[in-house]
């Protein structure tokens, strides 16, 4: 997937646990666990918005494209 989740990275440098950024953005732990491991297929806007307000963080320090080398037809 080219969507890269660094929340996990984030979630350290600002010493917060998984359980307490799921109080502070009003969201079950499962869900942001789904999340902070790249398996989400979504994420809402509000939920973004919300967890780069607690981590003091912009959209682009959590979510990053890698571009996937394209396979060549030879």
């Amino acid at each position: 997937m080219p969507i890269v989740v660094k929340l996990d990275t984030m979630m350290a440098k600002r010493r917060m646990s998984l359980n307490e950024l799921s109080e502070r953005v009003d969201i079950t732990p499962a869900n942001l666990s789904i999340l902070k491991t790249g398996k989400a297929r979504a994420v809402r806007f509000s939920t973004l918005e919300a967890i780069c307000k607690v981590l003091r963080c912009q959209p682009g320090e959590i979510l990053e494209y890698v571009d996937e080398p394209s396979e060549s037809k030879e």
